[in-house]
């Protein structure tokens, strides 16, 4: 599938013209920048290219081996990929309202079991969001890679863009049919069972992300007891012992954000009544990521573009081994690879934490 990736520094103007140089004629364009460039990057490239869709999303980057904030990426795909875009607003109240505008955008582009994939950016309300998407590609065997945005400062609303315009409380998407061969998604976990000691949340409040009670005691009772540590260093503990939520044979990540008085862990991740929930430990991650590259090369014979999600949990990680621009060089070597760091992470029919998740394409 033809692809281009481009990368460009300076004034919003100046970052644009140079990252689009050479971009042609795209059926779209799927651009990251900065939270403080972002109205501007979105208004230049919706008027350099007015009859192009596209979609922006904020944050770190990664493009090619090469890592940045500041930067401004620029992705294009062509002829050869048939591509619908679309703005979902006003997530956090009810985004089953625009299903109908979603399942035209997918039946628009006459998708394949193996060759379509809807790729996505959202504000926040993962979880709602993760199920309406699930209503509309499950039953058509599509599969849903996107990221929560992170970036935005403190105080600030997060945004995404579509077309030239930012928005607030949303996602922006695009639905890819690849013509030239198959897409496929991969989630990475980095961490394993910390012990084969498994408890059930019997007390949550879904609307909080709070997880108050494991097996009918405060959960940072039984959290602290299994770690061997002190309730006050629970929180501060999430880059080595998150926790696991299991779903069939798939353990799937939520990140411990908040402690109450009460013993109450809030959450990334939303934690639901009688959930098998394992507490995790920090594997081997250098050899799992080389593991998962093999993985994606056996299976992917002629990869053309990798698009990738890492949690930002997995950036502090990283980064303070001095690890995390080996990774991104790693990720290149796959194919035409672009990243964003993001403050959550969806797949298929799942919203994660402290997790990559990345969509490779023939």
């Amino acid at each position: 599938m033809k692809n281009y990736l481009g990368m460009g520094t300076g004034s919003a103007e100046s970052a644009v013209e140079q990252a689009t140089r050479g971009i042609g004629t795209p059926s779209m364009i799927l651009f990251i920048t900065s939270y403080a460039q972002a109205a501007e990057v979105a208004a230049s490239i919706a008027r350099r290219y007015p009859d192009i869709p596209s979609i922006g999303t904020i944050g770190t980057k990664l493009v090619n081996g090469t890592v940045s904030d500041d930067n401004v990426a620029v992705m294009g795909l062509y002829e050869d990929a048939t591509v619908r875009c679309g703005v979902i607003e006003q997530i956090s109240v009810c985004p089953i309202v625009s299903i109908l505008e979603v399942e035209r955008a997918v039946d628009s582009v006459g998708p394949g079991r193996e060759d379509t994939l809807l790729l996505e950016y959202c504000t926040n309300n993962e979880e709602k969001l993760v199920t309406t998407f699930t209503s509309c590609l499950e039953k058509r065997r599509i599969k849903l890679a996107g990221g929560t945005v992170f970036g935005a400062p403190e105080g600030a609303a997060s945004v995404v863009a579509y077309n030239g315009r930012l928005y607030e409380d949303a996602c922006v998407y695009a639905v890819i049919k690849n013509t030239t061969g198959r897409v496929q998604v991969y989630k990475e976990n980095i961490y394993e069972r910390q012990s084969e000691n498994h408890h059930f949340a019997t007390k949550v409040d879904t609307e909080r992300k709070a997880l108050i009670e494991l097996d009918g005691r405060p959960a940072a009772d039984v959290y602290g007891e299994e770690i061997g540590i002190p309730k006050k260093q629970i929180v501060d503990n999430v880059l080595r012992n998150p926790m696991g939520r299991v779903v069939g044979k798939q353990v799937f990540i939520s990140s411990m954000n908040g402690l109450e008085p009460d013993g109450t862990l809030l959450n990334y991740k939303q934690i639901n009544q009688n959930d098998c929930i394992y507490f995790l430990k920090l594997g081997d991650y250098k050899a799992i990521e080389q593991k998962t590259r093999e993985q994606i090369r056996s299976e992917m014979k002629s990869i053309s573009l990798v698009i990738s999600i890492d949690c930002i949990y997995r950036y502090v990680l990283y980064s303070g081994e001095g690890y995390f621009d080996t990774y991104a060089k790693d990720m290149s070597a796959l194919g035409n690879h672009i990243g964003i760091i993001s403050g959550g992470e969806q797949i298929n029919n799942q919203h994660v934490n402290q997790t990559m998740v990345c969509a490779v394409f023939e």
